[in-house]
This record gives structure tokens, C-alpha cells and sequence, in this order.
């Protein structure tokens, strides 16, 4: 099968690539870089040309609640009109566990418009939403550190590995359209200071992490339902200290 997997070259959309051309599918990478570009339209028909499924696993370039919403749009629009001139069978999307309970921070308002404008398109889809990512942890704690102290709240997490969420959303993408959606979470739950606490440790970091209920995330105060998913959710293999194992291995590499 032709698929099209739109940010393929970012975290999640490499790995998707590289999930989906393994398993022997011809896969164009949609990015700007390659001449796609979805906020103006521009190369989308020729992409799309002959393509069964579309994958967008592509982000805004600003977290800016403004710009994400302009961004999401317009991408959505133009995808899916692209899509259906095309006669592209399938679209499936990657967005984030709790996105309707994380609005105090607007970034998460734009991914709900993309959400809904996927639902409104009259296209077949599937939605894949997913807990944070274990390579966005850094940034979590670079987020919550003043000085040489992090404070982080002890609501739980449940994090995922990308290459984990890259086989999810190539094996979405090679199912039928649920028109409806999933979710999918690491196989582990932590206090996100625990989490925080740990990885800072791992990487010989002196910061020191303390407990904070009123901490708040981006903006957001948390609490045990605000970044774990429902009951039902598909569960990742790979574990937080698996994880850690291997960017130790990779960085000694």
C-alpha cells in the first residue's frame, strides 16, 4: 500500500516510517523539507496521488494557543479536502490522553479543533491518542526547574516509549477506520515527581525535585485522572527503565 505519513520526519513520525517500510509499504514522508506542506496546500495532491492511507502525526511549529489553532485549521482543511480528491481511504491522527481535561493551557484547545475537524471530515479515520512521551520528560523537568530546584506535582503518569507509540499508530493505520477512537499508554504508572526524580538522577542531574501538589504542568494543575488514560486503553512494552538502559547505550555509542 501507498501511505503518506504527514511530520514524518519529526520523533513519532520517523519511527512510523521506518515501522511501516519494514513491513514493506511504499511511504512517502509529507514535510515541508520534501515539498508538502499542509498549512498552504502546497504539494498535498501529489502526495496523496495513488494513496490509500494518510498519517498525521505532525505537530504545530508553536505551542502558542493563536498559533496552534491557525496551524490545525488550516492543515485539517487542506488535508482533507486533498484526501478526498484523492480518494484516500483512511486518515489517522495522532493526539494526547486528557486533552479535553488540559485546557488551561491553550496548546491543547488546538489539538481538540483538530480532533473535532478529523470527526467533521467525513473521511474515514481513526484518532490515536497517547499518554506523554518518555523523550518529553526532560523537557517536563527543565520546565518545572528554577535555579537548582524542580518542583513537580504527584499527580500520576502513565508515559510510553515512541517507538511504542510508533507501532501503534502504523498498526492503526493498517486496520480498518474505527471512525472512533483509542487510547495507549506506557506499562507503567508513576507520581510524575517520582518519574521527574528518577530520570534527573539517571542523567547525573543535581537538581533537586520536591513534591508539590500546587506545582502545576505547563500551566495546568494536575490531578490522577488529568495524564492517565481510561480503562481499556492498548498498553506499550517498553518500561521507563528499559528506556533509560538504551539512551545510556546509545550516548556511550
Amino acid at each position: 500500500m501507498k501511505i503518506v505519513v504527514i511530520g514524518g520526519s519529526g520523533l513519532i513520525g520517523s519511527k512510523t516510517v521506518n515501522n511501516l517500510r519494514q513491513r514493506g509499504h511504499e511511504v512517502i514522508v509529507g514535510t515541508p523539507s520534501t515539498g508538502v506542506n499542509t498549512v498552504t496546500g502546497e504539494g498535498l495532491a501529489e502526495a496523496f496521488a495513488g494513496a490509500d492511507i494518510v498519517i498525521d502525526v505532525a505537530n504545530s511549529p508553536s505551542f502558542e494557543s493563536t498559533a496552534a489553532h491557525a496551524f490545525f485549521d488550516a492543515a485539517g482543511r487542506n488535508i482533507f479536502a486533498a484526501e478526498k480528491a484523492a480518494g484516500v481511504k483512511h486518515h489517522v491522527a495522532l493526539s494526547v490522553v486528557g486533552t479535553e481535561r488540559l485546557l488551561e493551557f491553550g496548546y491543547f484547545g488546538a489539538k481538540l479543533l483538530q480532533e473535532r475537524l478529523i470527526k467533521g471530515s467525513g473521511q474515514p479515520y481513526t484518532l490515536v491518542r497517547a499518554t506523554q512521551f518518555f523523550e518529553f520528560v526532560g523537557g517536563i523537568a527543565q520546565e518545572a526547574t528554577q535555579g537548582a530546584t524542580a518542583r513537580v506535582s504527584p499527580a500520576r503518569i502513565q508515559p510510553m516509549a515512541a517507538e511504542d507509540v510508533a507501532a501503534f499508530v502504523a498498526n492503526a493505520a493498517l486496520g480498518a477506520p474505527l471512525n472512533g477512537m483509542f487510547e495507549i499508554a506506557g506499562p507503567e504508572s508513576f507520581q510524575l515527581d517520582e518519574l521527574v526524580r528518577t530520570y534527573v538522577a539517571a542523567k547525573g542531574n543535581k537538581t533537586n525535585v520536591i513534591t508539590d501538589p500546587e506545582a502545576r504542568y505547563f500551566g495546568i494543575r494536575l490531578d490522577d485522572r488529568s495524564l492517565t488514560p481510561a480503562a481499556g486503553a492498548k498498553i506499550g512494552a517498553i518500561t521507563f527503565g528499559r528506556w533509560l538502559a538504551s539512551q545510556s547505550d546509545a550516548a556511550a555509542a
